[in-house]
């Protein structure tokens, strides 16, 4: 997904070896050192688009806004170890996996452009970003602050600021209720592999058995 990363170098030889990513001083942290009160402006819209996290420019687009994303075309993907910033990420197959943390989510910036595992992300689909599960699989995130639970596939890494978990897509931060806050605590299961076809029927499924989506897709009383 990310074109222009900052340059990588090997540590060790051979498949053993290390990836060390340099990368660029993110915008935002010159920010921070230099006007402190323009920090918390940023801090307020952490949530969307998520570039300045992500270390280095979105991929070139191969679908133009307003056309149709398909769904698969990538291929299964673990990766070697590798360092962001000062911190090390291994990717590594966790069946167990069962965390609490931060998630944020990305938009309109990546839309159209290729993840990590080379899907073309889709912000209407119900997919999400991480940076050492296998891609694609399938994650359960629990929205902590209320109680919501939806069945996500992940097809990308990142994110990769210190204080997040994971990044999902805008439509799964609206059905998670916290597109406009930007961020929210959440509970993240791994849920077993993906398929390669990108197809969603579970996603969608396991959406539809959720009482809290039949309760906010149904008319009002007035209505019917």
């Amino acid at each position: 997904m990310l074109a222009g990363r900052p340059p990588c170098r090997a540590v060790g030889s051979g498949a053993t070896g290390f990836i060390v990513m340099r990368s660029r001083m993110r915008p935002c942290a010159i920010v921070r050192a230099c006007i402190p009160a323009v920090a918390l402006l940023c801090a307020s819209c952490a949530g969307a688009e998520r570039a300045s996290d992500r270390f280095g420019l979105p991929s070139p687009r191969v679908v133009a806004d307003g056309q149709p994303i398909p769904k698969g075309g990538g291929i299964y993907k673990l990766g070697e170890p590798y360092q962001i910033d000062g911190q090390w990420f291994t990717p590594q197959e966790d069946s167990s996996y069962d965390r609490i943390g931060s998630a944020s989510y990305y938009a309109h910036e990546f839309h159209g452009r290729r993840t990590a595992n080379g899907e073309i992300f889709d912000m209407w689909a119900l997919t999400a970003a991480h940076p050492t599960l296998p891609l694609p699989c399938y994650v359960y995130v629990t929205n902590l602050q209320n109680g919501r639970t939806l069945l996500l596939r992940v097809n990308d890494r990142g994110p990769y600021a210190r204080s997040r978990l994971i990044d999902v897509s805008k439509s799964a931060a609206r059905y998670l209720a916290f597109e406009l806050r930007g961020t929210t605590p959440v509970r993240v299961r791994y849920a077993g592999p993906a398929p390669l076809s990108g197809d969603d029927d579970n996603e969608r499924r396991f959406l539809a058995r959720q009482a809290w989506f039949r309760i906010a897709e149904s008319p009002p009383p007035f209505a019917r």
